[in-house]
């Protein structure tokens, strides 16, 4: 008779990066990026982290604080989740979600990726099972540079893509209530020409910088101890700045209630 002593290992789980004043964006970024490749894609066919997209950001933003904790393998829209946090206190970086869809062999697939823009240029980051497929550096110099580079690499694992949805610029305030406007945009990138996609796209980076300009000239959200304190005499009734967000979209071809019901009801994902 004999006795199997099994010694424990500790797993090492990644490091959230830190950064000195002197360090770059593109090189913020880029350590962003490889904290998110650390945790791994998840392949188990089990969601991890539950995601309600309608959730103010703040909530979104306690999420993240939880991946972050956890250190479990994400899928794409958990990835943009974790991007928003971790780029909060990186002023001049505005972030904007991007979500594709293609078809392959017959059948349809959703990724979303989070638009970085920075110093005038456009890139991304994100998870996917493709490399290609989550993180640009921010060197596009136009939304439609940054579009027509996804497309190439899904040209390269055959997939078509049908149709781009382009959000809103997300909050720096980890505390705000907003919610993140998903979809601004909606463009049918088959039935528009290049010249429609170019001016579509360049319609939407105006609409994006003139929500910044609106949103230099509010004041910030109070915190939550003032919160507390004062009650708003108008509570019943919504922001008259996200109500003009919902009447500003912009979508070309499908019905909106079919574009509603394909972002909600369908798990993004790439499968090739």
């Amino acid at each position: 008779m004999f006795t199997v002593e099994i010694s424990a290992k500790t797993i090492p789980m990644p490091s959230v990066p830190a950064f000195q004043l002197s360090t770059l964006v593109p090189e913020r970024l880029e350590a962003i990026q490889r904290y998110t490749r650390e945790l791994q894609y998840n392949h188990t066919g089990t969601q991890f982290f539950e995601i309600k997209k309608n959730r103010p950001l703040t909530g979104l933003m306690d999420l993240a604080k939880e991946m972050i904790r956890e250190s479990l393998p994400i899928k794409c829209l958990e990835a943009v989740i974790l991007g928003i946090y971790l780029t909060n206190n990186m002023p001049g970086v505005e972030r904007f979600p991007i979500s594709f869809k293609t078809q392959f062999s017959g059948n349809h697939f959703r990724h979303i990726v989070l638009g970085i823009h920075h110093a005038g240029r456009f890139g991304t980051l994100g998870m996917s099972r493709r490399e290609d497929l989550m993180f640009k550096p921010p060197v596009c110099r136009t939304l439609l540079d940054l579009i027509l580079e996804f497309e190439a690499s899904y040209r390269k694992c055959w997939h078509t893509l049908k149709k781009v949805k382009i959000g809103q610029y997300v909050s720096h305030d980890p505390h705000s209530v907003e919610q993140v406007e998903w979809k601004h945009s909606v463009l049918d990138v088959e039935k528009l020409s290049r010249e429609e996609l170019r001016k579509e796209l360049e319609r939407h980076t105006r609409d994006m910088r003139l929500k910044v300009v609106k949103g230099a000239a509010m004041p910030s959200s109070p915190t939550p101890e003032r919160k507390k304190d004062t009650s708003s005499p108008q509570r019943s009734q919504s922001s008259p700045h996200r109500r003009n967000g919902r009447s500003e979209r912009r979508s070309s071809g499908e019905k909106k209630t079919t574009e509603q019901k394909g972002l909600h009801d369908v798990g993004y994902q790439i499968r090739v």
